[in-house]
């Protein structure tokens, strides 16, 4: 309170030791501007380059990057009450989606869902980040049912605290730009080792009508064999033992359900290289959760719990041999799909020689490691970025 008081952030560069002014949002721009969607069922208003958004192109991390889905024509803008943008302004979503703005570099058009502001009178990247918190802050007052939203009158009414330094406001906007490009480096990383898993995934692993994979390892050449998963894994769910939350001791051990890691806690049910699969109230049936776990694990009654026979085939060949089937064709039940152990027990896996399925798993599991220290570093980064937020901006 102290801080809010003297209206001083909690962390700031050096140099800086004067009071933050409080001012509205209709200080931060010269000129604002509203938008309006052209009539849908007329082509030739949809065929232009001028760039349309809405709120479901912008998302509520992604504050500068942005790829319009859609755009209009000079005569779309004519007959209709969306506004041409100058560039370099600040689109606020104050209907469906509250919470989201973007920085857009370029001209352009929005829906009526959207204040603009125009003709900047702070640094951008400031002022891009302090509406965000402004926003954050403000999410919980927003008024209505199905549909939160907030009026542009009353948006541009809100107070922001902010340096009337331009240096400092500089400096803060481009920490935080600086922060945000390294989070998108390392998820761009991270979705290029995506496709190139799922694209190896496509060539190491023989499909129903191949014998052989059309990417191999050298000096193995033979067919692949085809089996049941009961013929090549046992099945440990006698082991499962569901613990309600109130019920659960905080500890070091994983605690598995359908969509992997639920909780940490005292115990086990299962120790060794084990293989997950969802039983019911998986997240993703298309991409099913399947995964890979190898130490002391408590697993509960919505996950099948398989584990490869010892020295016939390698557990982290066998998760991804099962990760690549369709599932879909298997599950029963409505809104919370089920995949019964005897169903499942009987679906075929095609596997070479053990020596080839250790190559594979091995090297796979390599490639998960680089995908998930990449994952920890966009969560770490995230979490950073959350915390001097809220001590850098009051």
């Amino acid at each position: 309170m102290k801080n809010l008081e003297k209206r001083v952030p909690i962390i700031r560069f050096k140099g800086f030791s004067e009071a933050w002014e409080q001012r509205k949002v209709l200080d931060y721009a010269i000129h604002t501007y509203g938008g309006g969607t052209p009539k849908t069922n007329v082509p030739e208003y949809w065929s232009g380059e001028i760039p349309w958004i809405q709120s479901s192109d912008l998302s509520i991390s992604n504050l500068f990057n942005i790829i319009p889905k859609k755009h209009i024509t000079e005569l779309a803008i004519k007959s209709s009450a969306t506004k041409f943008i100058p560039a370099n302004s600040i689109a606020i979503v104050s209907r469906v989606g509250v919470g989201k703005l973007v920085f857009m570099p370029f001209e352009y058009t929005t829906s009526q869902d959207f204040l603009s502001l125009s003709n900047l009178q702070v640094d951008s990247n400031f002022g891009v980040y302090s509406i965000y918190m402004m926003l954050q802050r403000e999410l919980n007052n927003i008024q209505g049912t199905s549909i939160k939203g907030i009026t542009k009158s009353d948006l541009l009414e809100k107070k922001i605290n902010k340096p009337s330094s331009r240096e400092e406001q500089q400096k803060i906007g481009s920490f935080f730009k600086q922060l945000d490009n390294t989070i998108a480096l390392h998820q761009r990383k991270l979705d290029a080792l995506k496709r190139v898993k799922k694209g190896l995934l496509q060539q190491m692993f023989a499909n129903n009508e191949e014998k052989a994979p059309r990417l191999r390892f050298i000096n193995f050449d033979e067919e692949w064999e085809q089996r049941k998963l009961n013929e090549i894994a046992n099945r440990y769910d006698n082991l499962r033992v569901p613990i309600t939350a109130s019920a659960r001791i905080s500890g070091t051990t994983p605690y598995y359900g359908a969509n992997g890691i639920q909780d940490y806690v005292e115990g086990f049910t299962h120790d060794g290289e084990f293989i997950l699969v969802a039983e019911d109230g998986a997240n993703n049936v298309k991409n099913y959760p399947v995964q890979h776990v190898n130490g002391k694990i408590w697993v509960n009654n919505h996950a099948h719990v398989l584990q490869a026979k010892e020295n016939k085939h390698d557990n982290k060949f066998l998760m991804n041999a099962i990760k690549i089937i369709r599932f879909e064709p298997f599950l029963v039940g409505g809104g919370r799909a089920k995949l019964n152990s005897d169903v499942m027990m009987k679906l075929i896996v095609k596997f070479p020689c053990y020596e080839e399925q250790k190559k594979i798993g091995t090297f796979l599991q390599r490639l998960e490691n680089v995908i998930t220290l990449h994952k920890n570093k966009i969560n770490k980064l995230s979490s950073l970025k959350k915390t001097y937020l809220q001590n850098m901006l009051i």
